[in-house]
C-alpha cells in the first residue's frame, strides 16, 4: 500500500476523533457556556446534518480543480472548524465551529476513496479504501478516550486545539505524499448526477443508511442501557466504546479485504449476522460479559460492510464516482440520525432502554433485504433480448451484455 494512503489516514483519524469526541465532553462545555445537556446535543445534530449536507456542496464545489487541492483545502476548512470551537466565546460561535468542521467531512471521505482506489491495482481498491478508513476506526480506539481524558482535565478547549494540530498533520500528508492525479477528462457536473439515475449507486446508498443506522440505533444509547440494564459504573461506558472501536477496527480491515475477492456474498453474511446480533443485544445486555462481546461483535459486523458498500457505489457509478461516494459518506450519518431518532421513539414509548436493538436489527435486515434485491436485479441485467431472423422468422434469444 503506498504512502499516501496514511496521510489519508491521518486525516481520517482527525475527522473521527471530533466527530464522536464531542459525546464525552458535552457535560463539560453544557457547564462551561450554562446551556441544559440537550442543548449541548445539537453539537452532535448539527454536526451530523453538516456532514450530510456537505458532502454534495463542498464536492460539486470542487469539481473544477484536481482531487488533490480539493483534499487538501477540505483539511484547512476541518482545521478552521476545530479551532473556532476550541476558542468559542458563546455557545452559538462553538455549534458554528462545529458546522464548519462538519462540512469537510462527507467530501473528504468520498474524494479520498476515489482517490485511495486510483493508487492501487483494481484488485486491491477495497483495501485501499478500508486503509483510509482505519483512520476513522481507530479514532474510536484511541483519539475518543484521549481526547475525553484531556478535556475532562485539561479542559474541553484543549481537546479541539488538538484534533487542529491532527488536521495540520494531515494537510501536510497530503501536501507531501498524495500525488497530483490528473483530473478525469470531459467529467463534468451533469456526469456526476447521472450517476444518481443508476438504481444499482441508490440501492447502495440505501443499504448504507439502513446497515449503519442499525449500528448507531443500538449504539447511541449504549451508556444508559449499560449502566441500567447491564449494570455497569458510568465509568466503564469509555471501556465499553474502546471495545466498539477494536470491533469497528477489526471488521473494516476484515472487510477490505475480503471485498476485493466476493463483495456481495460478504454483504450477505455481515448484514445478516449483524441483524441477528442486534437482535440477540436484547438479551445479552443484561449480563455484563455478554454485553462486552456483543458490542465488541456490533462494531465488527457494522464496519465490514463499510469497504464494500463503498466500493459498490465507485463501481457502479464508475464514470463519474466522486459525487457519488461523497454523498455515501453522507448516507452514514444519516442512518445515524434515523437510528438514534428510532430508538428515541421506542424509548419513549415506555419500551425500555434495549428495545432500540429491535430497531437496529429490523433496520440491518431491511439492508439484508436490498443487497438481495440489487444482486437478483444486477443478474437480469445482464442478458438482454435480442432478435436474430432465421428464415424469415423473427426468433428472440438473450445474449450477454457486458458491462
Amino acid at each position: 500500500m503506498p504512502l499516501a494512503l496514511l496521510a489519508l489516514a491521518i486525516g481520517a483519524f482527525g475527522i473521527g476523533t471530533t466527530e464522536f469526541v464531542i459525546m464525552g465532553l458535552l457535560p463539560e462545555v453544557a457547564g462551561d457556556f450554562g446551556v441544559s445537556i440537550p442543548t449541548a446535543g445539537f453539537l452532535v445534530t448539527g454536526y451530523a446534518l453538516g456532514v450530510v449536507l456537505g458532502a454534495p456542496l463542498m464536492t460539486v464545489l470542487g469539481t473544477k480543480i484536481s482531487r488533490k487541492r480539493m483534499l487538501m483545502l477540505l483539511m484547512g476548512l476541518f482545521i478552521a472548524g476545530n479551532l473556532l470551537s476550541a476558542v468559542a466565546p458563546v455557545f452559538g460561535v462553538m455549534l458554528a465551529g462545529r458546522v464548519v468542521a462538519s462540512l469537510a467531512h462527507g467530501a473528504f471521505f468520498g474524494i479520498g476513496s476515489v482517490v485511495a482506489a486510483e493508487l492501487v491495482a483494481p484488485e486491491k481498491k477495497a483495501g485501499a479504501i478500508a486503509m483510509m478508513f482505519t483512520g476513522l476506526t481507530v479514532a474510536n480506539v484511541v483519539g475518543v478516550p484521549l481526547g475525553t481524558l484531556v478535556g475532562q482535565t485539561l479542559g474541553w478547549r484543549m481537546t479541539f486545539a488538538i484534533v487542529a494540530g491532527l488536521g495540520v498533520l494531515g494537510l501536510a500528508g497530503i501536501a507531501k505524499l498524495v500525488p497530483d492525479l490528473p483530473k478525469p477528462e470531459g467529467v463534468r457536473l451533469r456526469h456526476e448526477l447521472a450517476a444518481f439515475r443508476n438504481v444499482q449507486v441508490l440501492l447502495a446508498m440505501a443499504m448504507t443508511v439502513l446497515g449503519f443506522g442499525g449500528v448507531f440505533a443500538a449504539v447511541t444509547y449504549l451508556a444508559p442501557m449499560m449502566t441500567d440494564v447491564a449494570g455497569y459504573a458510568d465509568s466503564s461506558v469509555t471501556w465499553l466504546l474502546v471495545l466498539f472501536g477494536l470491533g469497528m477496527v477489526t471488521g473494516n480491515l476484515v472487510g477490505g479485504k475480503f471485498a476485493d475477492r466476493a463483495l456481495m456474498p460478504l454483504l450477505y453474511i455481515s448484514l445478516g449476522a449483524l441483524a441477528v446480533v442486534l437482535a440477540l443485544f436484547t438479551l445479552t445486555a443484561h449480563n455484563k460479559i455478554a454485553a462486552a462481546v456483543t458490542i465488541t461483535l456490533i462494531g465488527a459486523l457494522g464496519f465490514a460492510t463499510v469497504p464494500p458498500l463503498q466500493k459498490r457505489v465507485l463501481d457502479q457509478a464508475s464514470g463519474a464516482p466522486t459525487l457519488a461516494s461523497a454523498v455515501n459518506i453522507g448516507a452514514f450519518n444519516l442512518g445515524n440520525a434515523l437510528s438514534a431518532w428510532l430508538g428515541g421513539i421506542v424509548i419513549a414509548a415506555g419500551l425500555g432502554y434495549t428495545a432500540p436493538n429491535w430497531v437496529g436489527a429490523a433496520l440491518a435486515a431491511s439492508a439484508l433485504a436490498l443487497a438481495i434485491l440489487s444482486a437478483v436485479l444486477e443478474r437480469r441485467s445482464t442478458t438482454a433480448p435480442s432478435v436474430v431472423v432465421t428464415g424469415g422468422a423473427p426468433i428472440e434469444r438473450a445474449t450477454p451484455v457486458h458491462h
